[in-house]
Order: structure tokens, then sequence, then C-alpha cells
């Protein structure tokens, strides 16, 4: 057979039996074209959408914003979201009772859904479907459910900070409410209102008082007792007032934080711009009947050729 095939004239052969061969590719090209047919494969519209990671997309690891989505919208929940929202199961022909329902249904999706990032870091989404407005749909709402997981992702983030907030914020009302009644003791008990003011003041007097010598008087001995409290209790009313004033500080700030957490916590936002919407296709993408049609035909000449080849070798044997 090797000699035949390093010494025979390949087309001197093809010629003598050319009229077999235009029959072989005749026969293969009706019968490729009926089997390609929507009778034994039903065609599919293919649905095309793009989408581009917003700055409110939470990142959580080194990977950039394209490659954090990617991995978002490939999860196996978002696919679970859509096979039964869609009930594919019924469209792919898969009965739930299948022991195995979930891997056949799992390799059905990611047969006719496929997920990449392009080289302008956009995410680009393929859903193959019989049906084009069900393909456009699964589309969409495989974005709508890509906004859903990143929202519920940082509510997760943003009600964990708003409840660790709160509990400072209420720690740190209970500590200012605290200096607030010991300070409004000391105003009270030894009327310390505004300690630098009323030293100055207190000094003041004192000296006039020393000076004309009122000491014994009673405005002279209510200047005296003023000085005593404020020697036994000054540096205590300093420090509780700097830091009540600390405390509310601290306080305010976390008010902000506080706010904004609720508000991101609550807020919908998008977080996959649409750079492209899809579409239901009027036109098929599979079966591609030209590639089969080929293909085919050029399998059905290489077997018949091969056969030739086997019968000129036992003739010339």
């Amino acid at each position: 057979m090797t000699n035949f095939f390093n010494n025979q004239n390949l087309v001197e052969i093809i010629w003598k039996w050319r009229k077999h061969f235009i029959v072989v590719g005749i026969l293969a090209v009706v019968a490729s074209t009926f089997f390609s047919s929507s009778i034994f494969i039903k065609p599919k519209y293919k649905s095309t959408a793009k989408i581009y990671p917003s700055n409110n997309i939470y990142v959580f690891s080194d990977e950039s914003q394209s490659e954090q989505m990617l991995e978002i919208i490939t999860a196996l929940d978002i696919k679970l979201r859509v096979i039964d929202a869609f009930n594919l199961g019924d469209v792919y022909k898969i009965s739930k009772k299948e022991p195995q329902y979930l891997t056949y249904m799992l390799a059905e999706f990611n047969d006719n859904v496929k997920f990449k990032k392009t080289e302008y870091e956009t995410i680009e989404i393929q859903v193959l479907d019989t049906d084009p407005q069900r393909a456009s749909n699964i589309c969409d709402s495989i974005i709508t459910f890509l906004d859903e997981k990143v929202r519920s992702m940082h509510r997760v983030k943003y009600e964990e900070v708003v409840r660790i907030t709160k509990k400072d914020y209420s720690s740190l009302s209970h500590q200012i409410d605290s200096v607030e009644e010991k300070l409004n003791f000391l105003r009270k008990e030894y009327k310390i209102v505004d300690y630098s003011a009323q030293a100055e003041e207190i000094t003041k007097g004192m000296v006039r008082v020393l000076a004309e010598q009122k000491k014994n008087t009673t405005g002279g001995k209510e200047l005296e007792q003023w000085l005593k409290n404020f020697s036994e209790k000054g540096g205590e009313f300093v420090l509780l007032d700097q830091q009540q004033k600390l405390l509310v500080i601290q306080r305010s700030e976390l008010k902000k934080i506080l706010d904004e957490a609720i508000s991101n916590a609550t807020k919908k936002i998008i977080y996959g711009q649409r750079v492209q919407n899809p579409i239901p296709a009027d036109k098929k993408s599979y079966p591609v009947r030209s590639i089969i049609l080929l293909l085919s035909t050029l399998s059905a000449l290489f077997v018949s050729l091969l056969v030739v080849l086997l019968i000129e070798n036992k003739k010339n044997a």
C-alpha cells in the first residue's frame, strides 16, 4: 500500500473515478443539507452585551475591577438564578429527577453562555438560545443579577460598618453624658463655668481686695471661697472640659461615617455600566451550514478516495 501511494498518480486515479466522486459529493451535500436543517438541529440565536465596571465596584483583592467583575459574574449562584428564572431545565430537556441534573445543566449552560474580558477591560456576555428573545432576556438578566449580587456584597460590608459604628457612637454618647453630668455638678456646687475667664477675673478681684484691705468683707470672703473652689476643682474641671470637647469631636466624626455607611447600605447603584445592550438577533448563529456542508463533503470525498485507492491497490496487486 505504501508503494502504491508513492508510485501511483493520484490525479489519474481521481480523473478515472471522477463520476463516482461527483456522485458522492452531490450525495454528501444533499445529506448534510438535510441533516443540518432545523428538523434535526434547532437553530440558535446569539445575543451579546458588553459592560464596563463602574468605580463603585468593591475590589476584594489585587485583581483589576474587570477581573473582579468577571469572577463575580461567573459565580455559581448567578448561573443558578438564570437557570431558575428561565426554566432552562425545560429548555435544555434535562429533568430535575436526573441524578446528575446540576452537572448536566451547568455543562449545557456553559456551552450556551460565555463570558470573557476584552482587550479594552470590558466584560462581554454572549448567550446562544433557540429563542432570540430569550437569548436577549438572559443576557439582560445576567447584568441585573450581577448588580444585585455586588449590591448585596456591599450591603453586608456597610451593614457591618453601621453595626460597629452605632455601638461606638452609643458608647461615646454615654461617655459625653457622664462627663457633662460631672461638669454640671462642678458648675452648680463650685460655681465654675468658664475656668479661664473666671480665673482671670477672680485673680483681678483678689488683687483689688488685698490692695484695698477688704479681705474680711462679704465680697472679699466670696472671692476667697471662689479661689478655694478653683484651687480644689479647677484642674478637674479643665480636664473634664477638654475631655468633653474631644469626645464631641470624635462623635461628630463617627456620625459622618455612620451616615455614609447607612446611605451606602441602602442606595441602589449600577455597578456594571452598559457599553452594549443585548438585542434579539434576527439571524441564526448556529449551526453554520456552510461549514457543515464543506466539512461533510470533504470528509465523504476523503473516505471515497481511500476506498478507491484500496480498490486500485487490489487490482494492481
